[in-house]
C-alpha cells in the first residue's frame, strides 16, 4: 500500500527567547501512514502530538529530518492535506453554508458552483437547511458537522484532526465520531488523528500510536486496530476484543501518562 504521509527521523527544537537553553519537544521520530489508513496517535498531555501534525501539515518545520507526501519531498503548506483543529474554526460573521465554501471561493471557484457543492456537503454532514444560520446560531456538534463539511468540500487525500470532538458531550461526540466513519468509509482518505481518549482511538482507528511523555517525545508502542468494520463506536466499545485491545494500550501508555502528570504538576508548583 501507498505511503500518503511520512515522517523520517524527526527533531524539533525550541530555542529560548535568548537564544538558548532550547527545548526538544520531539526526538528522532519516524511515522508512516498509507493511504486510505486510519491512524490515531495518543500520549501524555504536551508530549508533542499536535507538533508532529503541524509538521505534516507543513505549519512547521522540523529542526531535523524528512516529510514526504504520496513520495515527494514536502515544501511549504501541505497542498494534499485538509486540517480540523480543536478549536472553533468557523467564521462567525459568515452563514454555515459561506463558512462552508469559504475554501472554494479562496480557489478561486465560481460562486454558483461553490454554493452547489456547499450544499451538498452541507446535506452529507446532516446540516441539510442550516446553511443561512451563523455560527452562533448553531450547537457544537453542528458547528463540528460545518467544520468537516469545511474541510472536506476540498477533497484533501489526508485528513490532520486535532482532538475535534474533544468539547463534546459524550452522546455528540459518539454521534460525530460514527459520522466521521460514515464520510471516511466512503472516500478512505488518509486520517491522522490526535486524542486523549483511548476509547476513541481505538474505535476509529486501524491502528494506533503511543507517545512518550516530553521532552524529546518519540513512538514508544505501535498497536493494530483489528476491529470488524464498519463499526459503531458505543457498540465495538463493549466487545471482548475492545477490552482487550484497551488493556494493552492503556498497559503500554500508563506510565508516561503518569510521567506527563508528574511533570505538569512541578510545573505548577514551580
Amino acid at each position: 500500500m501507498a505511503t500518503a504521509l511520512s515522517l523520517t527521523n524527526i527533531s524539533v527544537t525550541f530555542t529560548g527567547k535568548s537564544g538558548g537553553g532550547g527545548y526538544t519537544a520531539i526526538k528522532d521520530t519516524t511515522l508512516n501512514i498509507a493511504d486510505g489508513e486510519f491512524v490515531s496517535i495518543v500520549g501524555p498531555t504536551g508530549c508533542g502530538k499536535s507538533t508532529l501534525l503541524n509538521i505534516g501539515a507543513g505549519l512547521l518545520k522540523a529542526s531535523s529530518g524528512e516529510v514526504k507526501v504520496f513520495g515527494e519531498p514536502l515544501i511549504g503548506l501541505n497542498q494534499q492535506a485538509g486540517y480540523m483543529f480543536q478549536s472553533e474554526s468557523l467564521m462567525p460573521w459568515r452563514s454555515a453554508l459561506a463558512n462552508v465554501t469559504a475554501g472554494l471561493q479562496f480557489r478561486g471557484v465560481e460562486a454558483t458552483e461553490a454554493a452547489r457543492q456547499g450544499e451538498q456537503w452541507l446535506e452529507r454532514v446532516g446540516l441539510n437547511g442550516f446553511g443561512n444560520r451563523y455560527p452562533h446560531e448553531l450547537s457544537g456538534g453542528m458547528r463540528k458537522r460545518a467544520a468537516l463539511a469545511q474541510m472536506l468540500i476540498l477533497d484533501p487525500k489526508i485528513m490532520l484532526m486535532d482532538e475535534p470532538f474533544s468539547a463534546l458531550d459524550i452522546q455528540t461526540r459518539q454521534l460525530m465520531e460514527n459520522e466521521l466513519l460514515q464520510l471516511w468509509e466512503t472516500d478512505k482518505k488518509s486520517v491522522v488523528f490526535i486524542t486523549h481518549d483511548l476509547e476513541e482511538a481505538i474505535s476509529l482507528s486501524d491502528r494506533v500510536i503511543v507517545l512518550a511523555a516530553g521532552p524529546a517525545t518519540h513512538p514508544i508502542g505501535e498497536f493494530a486496530i483489528d476491529l470488524p468494520r464498519p463499526r459503531d463506536v458505543a457498540e465495538i466499545r463493549m466487545t471482548p476484543r475492545f477490552l482487550e485491545l484497551h488493556a494493552q494500550i492503556w498497559h503500554a501508555m500508563k506510565e508516561e501518562v503518569l510521567k506527563g502528570y508528574a511533570q505538569t504538576k512541578n510545573k505548577v508548583v514551580a
